[in-house]
């Protein structure tokens, strides 16, 4: 699927990025990143439809799995037009109505990484998880367990101060304080171009599972 060609690509759209020469080198995009993202997204669907049947693995080349490579610059410093990266997501079929959790896969030059979970939840949802965990520390905490035995880390954004209505003692206050819940484990290149790929990916999502359950039930969503 994924191979040297791939990141070769990804390291040259880096030097020259912009509309001109991607386009002189749209066939080149096709057949070493988008072709080789929509196969593995293809490939990987029944093994996702396992861990979830509600989770989302659609190999369209526009609003499926994959994410898009032109940025949206209209409101970043940054105006460079495409993205140096792949990204492919596999979300909760609410995903569009809810910050619903999902899976994610980063594949770049400088940086190779999976992650499960949810990014910056709003307000409600936020809410939602804090009093889960006050409510239901154990299950949590056996999430985490099982995320730090795998390798994968507890990334994102904190409060400096206990979110109102938490004490600053409670025995998880670290965890209150969170914006995000995305488990993040990098991994090396190689593996993405391996015969075995989405098998590894499969099994790595699996050590992800109990913290998405969790999530879930939080936000009283099916799983």
């Amino acid at each position: 699927m994924f191979n040297d060609n791939t990141f070769a690509f990804l390291n040259e759209l880096a030097q020259n990025n912009d509309r001109e020469w991607f386009k002189a080198n749209q066939t080149r995009y096709e057949e070493n990143v988008r072709t080789p993202a929509l196969n593995l997204i293809e490939a990987m669907a029944p093994g996702i439809h396992n861990l979830s049947p509600k989770l989302l693995a659609v190999a369209k080349k526009v609003g499926g799995s994959l994410m898009r490579v032109q940025r949206d610059t209209r409101f970043s410093h940054n105006k460079q037009p495409y993205k140096t990266n792949v990204g492919i997501q596999f979300r909760h079929f609410l995903g569009k109505d809810v910050h619903a959790p999902g899976l994610y896969l980063h594949l770049a030059n400088d940086e190779c990484f999976l992650g499960a979970g949810m990014w910056r939840p709003e307000g409600k949802a936020l809410n939602a998880i804090r009093h889960c965990m006050d409510e239901n520390p154990n299950a949590y905490k056996k999430a985490l367990t099982t995320l730090t035995a795998a390798g994968f880390e507890l990334t994102g954004e904190s409060l400096q101060r206990p979110p109102r209505g938490y004490d600053k003692n409670h025995p998880l206050i670290e965890e209150l304080k969170r914006k995000d819940f995305i488990a993040f484990k990098n991994f090396d290149r190689q593996i993405a171009t391996s015969t075995d790929f989405s098998d590894w990916l499969l099994s790595q999502w699996q050590h992800t599972q109990p913290l998405m359950h969790y999530l879930c039930f939080a936000l009283e969503l099916d799983y």
